[in-house]
């Protein structure tokens, strides 16, 4: 290391950072510094964050730990690494991906003992570019700041932002764009991918070594099993029917649900083409690139199957040297997918009606009110939110009904629904609080995204981005002065495609 490449390793801002992924065998990633930037400009500091993380947010926002945050520095003891991985894209197999405009720059553990990992996305070019600038424009940095922190204020698994700065250089790509980095924290970045990047070049070793790497920080209960590696299929599989179904529950497409998508922490990664649903219709597809609709919103626990099943076949050498008993096994374990997605979606949905108990007689109510508000142009969230308020009101009244072409369909099922909810004790006031923290008022929707994203990058305007994130960090608060943001599209406001940032 020369005496100025020493010198970006010098910054004591971070304490005890560390990074254990990169003592692992260097197959696993390529080592690789951040290309400098020449004007790095701190955008927003995730103040909050930084001090569930341990780090001092005052000494983040000065010029050295605005450095950090760009990539033109590192913290003591950094390792920056860009991980490998592989992945089916769209159900085709591309044997190297692997972090090609990211760079893990070492971990922390937070507050709670929990290991994170820190990682700079738009940092330069790596072994892994393919060809790529390895930077990333504005737009898709905030897109991802603000839909990752609004999925946590929504209780839902992510990844997080700590950080956005300016690059003070320009980035090519349909136009010419400015440049920008995100720092992006993690229980870590290990993908379902990850695991197929050892297993398709017959590296069963690298497969091993991962798993119980993977065992180790995730799911330590795991390995006094009678089969550690089964159990551990088993907690992927039950952390990601859950993760699936919480996205549901809002209308969340994430739009590239390939292997490299998936983490194996159960966290949301990767906030590309993503969205969310304004009217409810389970074929809605916002991502330019799925032109065949693989990952439409109700695709998504489906291909959830898939993925897993793509993890499993890496796994197979692992849980038994019987082939056929090592098959067996894996395919009782994907079986368990659908109870815990059906338990954790049903029981949602429930909640999000006012039920208290549960009656076989439950789903074909609530799918009759999905059937209703596709046939009618409801917006997803504003229905689900408006029952709230209308639970105590007397029969027909409220202002749920006219949320549908046709109101007195709504009065059809609604009849049904209050007969429902009168079978159950009268919890007026649980039920309805229970109601109004499970139907957020706020999500981030696409027109108000889209509008921010323009601001920030044609006018140099980030008051939009700043008040989108302090109204979506409370989204089941009633907020006076902001129901813009709980406002559906206009026809000519409306967003129908939505961009990966590559």
């Amino acid at each position: 290391m020369t005496q100025s490449q020493a010198a970006r390793f010098a910054v004591p801002i971070i304490a005890n950072f560390d990074n254990s992924y990169s003592r692992l065998p260097e197959r696993f990633f390529a080592r690789t510094e951040a290309k400098q930037v020449t004007a790095p400009r701190l955008i927003r500091l995730n103040r909050a964050l930084a001090d569930e993380l341990g780090l001092d947010p005052t000494k983040l926002e000065r010029p050295a730990g605005v450095d950090i945050l760009a990539g033109n520095r590192f913290p003591e003891n950094a390792d920056p690494i860009a991980l490998a991985y592989a992945g089916h894209q769209f159900g085709n197999l591309v044997p190297q991906l692997g972090d090609g405009r990211a760079l893990l720059i070492g971990e922390v553990v937070d507050t709670h003992g929990a290991r994170r990992d820190i990682q700079l996305k738009g940092s330069g070019p790596t072994r892994f570019s393919r060809n790529g600038d390895g930077r990333a424009a504005l737009g898709p940095v905030l897109r991802e700041y603000v839909v990752s922190e609004a999925m946590a204020a929504l209780g839902i698994p992510t990844t997080r932002s700590l950080a956005a700065v300016l690059t003070g250089e320009k980035v090519l790509r349909e136009d010419i764009l400015p440049g920008a980095v995100l720092t992006r924290v993690a229980a870590s970045h290990i993908r379902i991918g990850t695991f197929q990047y050892f297993a398709i070049r017959g590296d069963a070793d690298g497969v091993r070594e991962l798993a119980d790497y993977a065992i180790a920080r995730h799911y330590p209960h795991v390995r006094d099993a009678e089969n550690p590696y089964l159990a551990f299929l088993e907690a992927v599989i039950g952390a990601q029917a859950y993760l699936v179904a919480r996205w549901m529950l809002v209308g969340f497409i994430h739009g590239v649900m390939n292997t490299d998508n998936m983490a194996i922490s159960g966290e949301t990664i990767d906030y590309g083409p993503c969205a969310f649903m304004d009217n409810y219709r389970p074929g809605t597809v916002f991502s330019s690139i799925d032109r065949g609709g693989r990952y439409a919103y109700a695709n998504q626990p489906a291909i959830a199957v898939w993925n897993l099943a793509r993890l499993a076949e890496t796994l197979l050498p692992l849980l038994d040297d019987d082939q056929d008993r090592a098959v067996s096994l894996a395919e009782g374990a994907l079986h368990q997918f659908q109870g815990a997605y059906d338990s954790a979606f049903h029981s949602g949905l429930r909640r999000k009606i006012g039920l208290l108990s549960e009656e076989p007689e439950d789903l074909q109510l609530i799918g009759q009110l999905l059937e209703t508000m596709d046939r009618n142009d409801a917006d997803f969230t504003l229905t689900f939110r408006s029952l709230a308020h209308d639970v105590n009101s007397p029969e027909g009244a409220g202002a749920t009904r006219t949320l549908f072409n046709s109101p007195a369909a709504f009065d059809d099922w609604a009849r049904m629904w209050r007969q429902r909810l009168a079978s159950e004790p009268r919890h007026d006031g649980e039920r309805r609080d229970m109601m109004l923290a499970t139907n957020p008022a706020y999500i981030p929707r696409n027109h108000h995204v889209e509008a921010m994203i323009r601001s920030a990058v044609d006018l140099d305007d980030f008051g939009p981005f700043e008040e989108m994130v302090k109204v979506l960090a409370r989204p089941f608060e009633e907020q006076p002065g902001m129901e813009k943001y709980a406002e559906p599209p206009k026809p000519e406001e409306r967003v129908t495609q939505t961009f990966c940032g590559t």
